[in-house]
C-alpha cells in the first residue's frame, strides 16, 4: 500500500450473515469522511435486456452475476483519489436503475459482499480480509424475513431460490472463500 492509497477492507460471508451490519458499523465508527463503503450488490450485471421473469430466475449468487471490471475500475479511481458513480440496484425489479450514487474517495475503502474474497483480483487488493461466519439456518431465516419485508418476495419464491441457487452457490463459491480471510467472525 502506498502512503496515499486507501486502506482496503473486504467483508465477505454468506447471504444475511451480517456483512452489511459489520460494514455499516465500521462506517459509523470511522465516519463517512474517512470511510467509503461499497456494496457488491451494486455491481450485479445489468439484465435489462431480459424479461423480469427471466431476471427472477438468474443465479445472483454465482461469480458471473457481478460486473467485476466495473468494480475494479471504480476501486482504481478511489485509489487515485477520484469519486465514483456507484450503480444503484433495485431488488424489486432484479436490475440496476438508471441512477447512481456518487461515492467520494476516502482513507479507508470497505467492499462488502458474498463473493468479495472469491474473486482473486479483488481479493488481492485488500489489506484486511474479513469473513462473517453465521450458521445456515439463521442466515436463511434472516433472508426469508428480509426478502418478504423489503423485496416483495413470497416465502415460496425465497425457498425455491435458496434451494436452487443460494445454497449451492454458497457451498461452491462463498464458503470456500473463507480460507482467504485474515479474520473470521465470530471466532
Amino acid at each position: 500500500m502506498s502512503p496515499h492509497s486507501p486502506f482496503m477492507i473486504g467483508v465477505a460471508g454468506g447471504t444475511c450473515s451480517g456483512k452489511t451490519t459489520v460494514s455499516e458499523r465500521l462506517a459509523d465508527l470511522a465516519g463517512v469522511e474517512r470511510l467509503a463503503l461499497i456494496k457488491l450488490d451494486s455491481y450485479y450485471v445489468s439484465l435489462s435486456h431480459l424479461p423480469i421473469e427471466e431476471r427472477a430466475k438468474f443465479n445472483y449468487d454465482h461469480p458471473n452475476a457481478f460486473d467485476w471490471p466495473l468494480l475494479s475500475a471504480h476501486l482504481d479511481l478511489l485509489a487515485m483519489g477520484q469519486p465514483v458513480p456507484v450503480p444503484i440496484y433495485d431488488f424489486t425489479i432484479y436490475d440496476r436503475t438508471t441512477e447512481v450514487r456518487m461515492l467520494p474517495p476516502a482513507r479507508i475503502v470497505v467492499v462488502e459482499g458474498i463473493l468479495v474474497l472469491y474473486e482473486p483480483a479483488l481479493r488481492d487488493r485488500f489489506d484486511l480480509k474479513l469473513y462473517i461466519d453465521t450458521d445456515a439456518d439463521l442466515r436463511f431465516i434472516r433472508r426469508l424475513q428480509r426478502d418478504v419485508a423489503e423485496r416483495g418476495r413470497t416465502p415460496d419464491s425465497i425457498i425455491a431460490q435458496y434451494l436452487e441457487s443460494v445454497r449451492p452457490s454458497h457451498e461452491q463459491f462463498i464458503e470456500p472463500s473463507k480460507r482467504y480471510a485474515d479474520v473470521i467472525f465470530p471466532r
